[in-house]
Parts: C-alpha cells; structure tokens; sequence
C-alpha cells in the first residue's frame, strides 16, 4: 500500500472514528455516568468490533449484502430499535448510578453492537472497498487497514468517553448531571436518523 493511500485511509479512519454518531454518544454518556476508567471495556471493544466487520467484508460479506439488501434494511431497524432503546434507558436512568444494575456496556456488548450498527457497517464497507486493492497482496493491506482503526479509532473513542467523564466533573448537582445525561440521550436518538439517510 502506497504512502498516500494510507494517509488518506489515516484521514478517513481519524474522521468517522471521531465524529458524532451512536457509539461516541453512548461513550460520552458512559464517561458521563460512570467515568473515564469504567468504559475502557467499551472503548476497546468498538474498534475491536468494527475490525471484526472489516475482516468479514473482505472475507466475502459484502457480496452478501449486495445480493441480498433486505439484510441491510434488518440491521437498520435492529440497530434503530437498539439504540433508542438505549437512549430510552439513559433518558430515565439516575444519572448518578453506579449500581450493579446499571453496569457500563462491557466489551463483548460493545463489540457486537457493530454489528447492528449501520455507521459501523458503512465505515467497514468503505474501508475495504476504497482501500484495498485485489491485484496487490491482500493480508498485508489488510493489516495496515486494521491497525488504521486500532490505532486512530481507540483514541477518538477515548476522547469522547474522557468528555463524557470531564463533563461529570463539572457537574456538582444530580440535577444537573441528570439533565445532561438527557441531552446525550436525545442526541443518541438524533443520531438513528443518519441510519436512514
């Protein structure tokens, strides 16, 4: 893989690693809730997640998605009704709760969301479609696309979980954590409708 073409797969992990969408929200509000420390599990399972889908596209998986598009149309609804369900449960929790009922969203729990997320799908999808080139040896570009997303996507996961976890600081009362902690909620809702779009 040439020099440019891993910057420009750097670029493009940095920007849909970073930018909003279901996981940031979830991981602000985990941040929010729990702090920096509780989410580590969720931070790394994300991109553990989205490399996992990586390996499946390229292992065939798109072809199946391409012959087959009701099956893209379940995982919108799946990962809509998820994630509202979600945001449902962040929208009437405590934002203060640190109970064993309201544990952070562990590792294996993140991982598998990716795959009824529908961004975590299209970064997957684009990622091998636009970077890796068939006629070149393809384990090799494979590596560099997955390291792409460890290396960039867990820090931009970090950060987001970090603000969540800054913003609690700065937050004294339970008023007002909770009422932050319902504005992440509806913005996770917002963001099921770039599912559709």
């Amino acid at each position: 893989m040439e020099l440019t073409t891993i910057g420009a797969l750097a670029l493009y992990a940095l920007v849909m690693s970073i930018t909003p969408g279901p996981n940031n929200m979830l991981l602000a509000n985990a941040g929010l809730v729990f702090g920096f420390r509780s989410t580590i599990p969720q931070i790394v399972g994300i991109p553990t997640g989205v490399i996992s889908q990586i390996l499946l596209v390229a292992a065939g998986l798109s072809s199946v998605f391409a012959q087959f598009p009701s099956i893209q149309l379940a995982l919108k609804v799946a990962g809509t009704f998820y994630l509202l369900w979600l945001a449902l449960n962040l929208w009437k929790a405590d934002a203060l709760a640190q109970s064993p009922n309201a544990p952070p969203i562990s590792f294996s729990q993140a991982m598998l969301f990716q795959f009824i997320n529908p961004k975590s799908w299209l970064i997957s999808l684009t990622a091998v479609s636009a970077f890796l080139q068939p006629e070149k040896a393809v384990l090799p570009q494979l590596l560099i696309i997955c390291l792409a997303f460890a290396l960039i996507g867990t820090p931009c996961m970090a950060v987001w979980s970090a603000m969540g976890s800054a913003l609690r600081r700065h937050l004294s009362s339970p008023t007002s954590l909770r009422r932050a902690n319902r504005t992440l909620a509806a913005l996770a809702s917002a963001t099921c409708l770039m599912f559709w779009l």
